[in-house]
């Protein structure tokens, strides 16, 4: 297949853009979305092909890509471990060289970094990380997109993030030291984010709570995830008595700021992690969220194939 154009680039964590590229990518998703909205076809990507190679199942990440990629007017590979050479022990190496040749970009949705990691370090065309167990940069991008929407740059501001210290609270760290907004975080002893996962050196853009309450109060925005991750579904029952402490509540929303928004970036159990008074409550966006997914994979894949277009 032909090369993208300008310099190969991957996305596989938050911190692989830069503060000016994100600016970019978050005009070109107004532009794409509002595009979308007013019923106008837009296709710059007629026919380039994504490979979607899940190993972790999803709703959300397979629809929003392959809804995206046809939009844009290409086509989509779906393929999974179970039917395809993945699942026969191939070296993840020889995968990367040989879809490479036959398709224009490639997602992935894998468990380890280093997988994704190899693949791309192998790979003649763009990769981008649909979720692995260390970061989540696809629905951070979402996240952020969602919250400038609502209440303007994030720039100056407080996110709260109450629950595990997973690969969403990674994506988030980076994203804060990049973007210049104060992270809180209140995690469950065991279950603390690891600065060393993140690659963040320093922790200037973040503040560490024991108490979630206190991690909420003054948020411009207060978010979470399940208490179990997929893959780590036998820490299932240990995990629900860990968290219980940590379920976002009417309470934590009113400690918040006057203005704040709650996010979730679903499936969510209503009664664990979050109550249902908070995720239907008037201050939730998660239905956005959810959709903005969408109108951000859009804006990147024409990124990484196209480059800046209009010459911005």
């Amino acid at each position: 297949m032909p090369a993208p154009k300008g310099p190969l680039k991957h996305f596989l964590q938050i911190s692989d853009f830069t503060a000016d590229e994100y600016t970019y990518l978050f005009g070109r998703v107004k532009a794409i979305k509002d595009l979308f909205h007013s019923y106008i076809q837009y296709r710059p990507l007629v026919d380039r092909t994504l490979a979607m190679i899940f190993e972790k199942a999803s709703t959300r990440t397979r629809v929003s890509f392959e809804a995206g990629m046809y939009q844009l007017g290409g086509s989509v590979v779906h393929l999974t471990t179970g039917d395809s050479q993945l699942g026969r022990s191939e070296p993840i190496e020889d995968t990367a060289r040989v879809i490479s040749r036959m398709c224009d970009i490639v997602m992935i949705r894998t468990f380890e970094q280093t997988k994704i990691e190899r693949f791309a370090a192998f790979s003649r065309v763009p990769v981008i990380n649909g979720l692995t167990n260390e970061f989540h940069p696809c629905q951070i991008l979402a996240d952020i997109y969602t919250f400038i929407e609502h209440r303007g740059p994030i720039q100056g501001k407080t996110v709260a993030w109450i629950g595990d210290g997973n690969n969403m609270a990674n994506s988030w760290l980076q994203a804060a030291q990049l973007l210049g907004f104060t992270l809180h975080i209140s995690t469950p002893k065991g279950y603390e984010l690891s600065l060393k996962t993140a690659e963040v050196k320093t922790s200037a853009s973040l503040k560490l709570f024991d108490d979630p309450l206190e991690a909420c109060k003054g948020a411009h925005l207060v978010t979470t995830d399940v208490w179990t991750s997929m893959g780590f579904e036998a820490e299932n029952e240990a995990r629900k008595a860990a968290f219980a402490h940590w379920k976002v509540n009417d309470a934590m929303m009113a400690a918040a700021d006057k203005a704040a928004i709650f996010m979730h970036c679903l499936p969510a159990h209503r009664g664990e992690e979050v109550d249902a008074s908070v995720i239907d409550g008037p201050q939730s966006v998660v239905w956005d969220e959810a959709e903005n997914r969408l109108h951000v994979q859009k804006a990147l894949m024409e990124y990484l194939l196209l480059g800046r277009v209009g010459g911005r």
